[in-house]
């Protein structure tokens, strides 16, 4: 008789119904459909601090690089060439190593050539606030 009672049990504990089963990926989805709005809007605020954080370092090094030399930097190249930037930093958003270079007349430079000024992302869009990626 106890063979028959387990026999019995095993019989009903199958799986789960079709009702259940619905129920469970119900609640997956409106999880999933609350949390990946959270996860895309923390990568883009990721992007937009790193791009923040690049500029202001090639600002800096364009800064350090004039107080040193006495003029602005040719290009951004040039930065890298005399090692006051290891390397190009590249655009997170556009996920390359392009930059808008700006140039305009060096008021340092006892020759009046021209050189690099300032640097910007030549990304388009705008950022989480609204700002522009190129006003950055």
């Amino acid at each position: 008789m106890e063979r028959s009672i387990v026999i019995g049990k095993l019989r009903q504990a199958k799986g789960f119904s079709l009702l259940e089963l619905m129920i469970a990926m119900f609640i997956l989805i409106i999880l999933l459909s609350v949390a990946l709005p959270t996860y895309q809007r923390s990568v883009q605020y990721a992007k937009e601090t790193v791009l923040k954080e690049n500029l202001w370092q090639m600002r800096k090094a364009i800064d350090q690089y004039a107080s040193d030399k006495g003029k602005f930097p040719p290009s951004l190249d040039s930065l890298v060439e005399a090692k006051y930037l290891r390397e190009m930093p590249i655009d997170p958003i556009l996920e390359r190593a392009e930059w808008k270079s700006e140039m305009g007349e060096d008021t340092l430079n006892p020759d009046g050539e021209g050189g690099l000024k300032d640097v910007k992302s030549i990304a388009e869009g705008h950022d989480s606030e609204g700002k522009a990626y190129s006003e950055y």
